[in-house]
This record gives C-alpha cells, structure tokens and sequence, in this order.
C-alpha cells in the first residue's frame, strides 16, 4: 500500500484525442471525473472537428479545473491524425505519466489505481491494456470477439513482459501508459508517424529501446465502443486488419488461410464426413469461444452459436482491408490513410 501511495503521488495526465466525438465524448469525461483518485490533469484535443466536440469539452472545462481543450494544428505531411494528436498531448502535458485513452472510452472509478498498481509491481515502464468492448449492433457482436480472439489466441500477453523480441510485443491504443522519461526515451510517437497500426509499433519500439512492457486485459477497468454500426466496423477494421500482420502479404495470407481451414472449414465438413479430426476442431473452436465469452464479456449466443459466420464475416472484412490497403483507398474519419512502414 505504501508504494501503490507513492506512485499515485507522481502527476497523472490523461491524454484524449477526439475528432469528431460529440457522441461520445460526454460519457468519457464523465467517467474520467469520477476517477478515484482523480487524475491530475484531464487534456482533451479537438482534432479539427466539424461537429460540436470542442464546445462540449469546453462546457466541462468550465466547470472542472483539471480538465482542458487543446485547439489540435493541421496535419502536417508524413503523419497520420491520431498520432499527430497524441504527440500534440505529449507536449503539452505536464505529467510523470502519460495515459492515452480513447474519446469513445468509459473508466472505472479505480482503473488509475489499478493502473499504478501494475506499473509499480512490474517495474513498468509501458502499460497497456485491451478494453471490455461494449457490443450493441450486430455487426459488433460478430466481429470484435473475433479480432480479440485473435489476439489473445495468437499472443499470450503475458511475453510481451517476458519476451525479450519485439516481434512478440503487442498494445492497444485505446489504453496506453508510459512514464513520461521511457515515452522520451523512446521518442514518443515521432518514430511511429505514420503507422497505421501505432500501438503495436509503439510497443515493438518500447521493447527494442529497452523498456519494460506489459499489455493486459482491461476487462472490469476500461469499457470501449469502437464502431456503432456495420459500416463503422467495416472501415474500421478495414483500416486495421491487414496492419496486424505487419502489413506483409505473405504472412497476411498465411494467417487468414490458418483461419479459414481451422475455424470455418470443420464445420461444413462435420455435417458430411464426421471425422475425429472434424469432430475435435469443432470442439476446440467451441470450447476457445467458450472461454472467452466467459473471461472477457463476449456475447454468448452470437460468438459461440454463430461462430463459423463470425469468423467468415471477420475474414471477409481482413481480405477487403489487403485489397483496401494495396489500391491506397482507405479512409478514416475523412482523412485517406496511407500505408506506413511495410513489410512486402
């Protein structure tokens, strides 16, 4: 206890980029001011909204000292928006620990001393966390438990403290923590302009500069709504998926074969020829989504009944998020994305 008070002596910044967010930003700073303890300082950046964001940010910055609206700078040529933005927090924050957290995030009233509770047990220097997804549509329901399967099948999180290759390093930008003298030391997100995928660079230049990284599950301590509907999903993911794989064709391709043939392919098979073999890769898709729904909150009926179509619908949306990215059409929040350092 001593030295969880210590640490929650250090400045606490939290750090928000928000485009476009009036929909969601008032939950976020309602969650944030509820914080237990409080953070030291709450900095909010309008990213060039065309909507009403700035002003509702505003409106709570009247009202609470230690939140502020940062007016965000245009975007200048070789960077894409969100790593503009949270290089821009970076500057102005005066905190010994930076937490980047999502606009559209809820929090826990205890996730800062959960947070700095790790932080000091692990000696940490970068802390992140995958969020509870909050899954309404059904576009949602089907393909967010996908990709976090993925992750979590793919990458025990667990090496990415103990593995010394930062090939097995992994993060999620919806909830990341460094001490601000490891971000500078490691040259915050500079180095990481113009990736797509910026956390699991940022993690993979945090474990190449020698840091200490743990990325977790954030199950009962951040609650994230990524997309809203089945058009969000798709642009979303579009954007992400093929930068999973590094944006390497040839591993891209391998992945998604490996999915295809082990958790789709059994199932059609089993209704004409039930093989053990057919019979057990079944039974494994069902117990591993079993799992999950279980551990982080997944919905049941959809992620386990409906299981081969999640994973053909997910598949479906990875092969337009290749196609997307080798024609350079892919867009996010009216801003064209193009591709950051790839591995062909």
């Amino acid at each position: 206890m001593e030295t969880l008070l210590k640490n929650l002596e250090q400045k606490i910044s939290v750090l928000i980029p928000a485009r476009n967010e009036e929909k969601n930003i008032s939950a976020c700073i309602e969650s944030l001011v509820r914080l237990d303890p409080p953070a030291d300082e709450i900095l909010i950046l309008d990213d060039q909204s065309t909507d009403q964001t700035a002003s509702l940010v505003q409106q709570y910055a009247e009202i609470y000292p230690n939140i502020r609206l940062i007016s965000g700078k245009p975007l200048p040529q070789g960077w894409l928006g969100k790593n503009w933005a949270c290089h821009q927090l970076s500057e102005d924050a005066a905190g010994d620990i930076l937490i980047f957290t999502d606009a559209d995030n809820t929090h826990h009233p205890h996730v800062l001393k959960k947070t700095m509770g790790w932080m000091d047990a692990y000696n940490l220097d970068f802390l992140s966390a995958f969020p509870q997804q909050s899954l309404r549509s059904l576009s949602e329901k089907m393909v967010v438990p996908v990709v976090d399967m993925f992750v979590y099948s793919m990458l025990p999180l667990w090496l990415t403290f103990y593995s010394p290759y930062s090939s097995l390093s992994a993060a999620n930008g919806q909830w990341m923590v460094f001490r601000k003298k490891a971000y500078r030391k490691m040259g915050g997100h500079v180095p990481v302009a113009s990736e797509v995928v910026e956390d699991v660079a940022l993690a993979r230049l945090a474990k190449r500069s020698g840091l200490k990284i743990l990325t977790l599950s954030g199950t009962h301590a951040v609650l994230g709504r990524m997309y809203n509907n089945a058009l969000e999903v798709k642009n979303g993911f579009t954007k992400n998926l093929f930068g999973l794989t590094g944006f390497n064709t040839g591993l891209f391709f391998l992945v998604f074969s490996i999915l295809i043939f082990t958790m789709i392919l059994p199932f059609p098979v089993i209704f004409f020829n039930q093989t053990s073999a057919a019979r057990i890769a079944v039974f494994l898709n069902l117990i591993i989504r079993f799992f999950l729904v279980t551990g982080y909150r997944h919905p049941p009926l959809v992620s386990i009944v409906l299981h081969p179509f999640t994973v053909l619908y997910t598949a479906g949306i990875a092969l337009n998020s290749w196609i997307s990215h080798r024609k350079g059409t892919v867009v996010w929040k009216d801003r064209p994305i193009k591709k950051g350092k790839q591995n062909e």
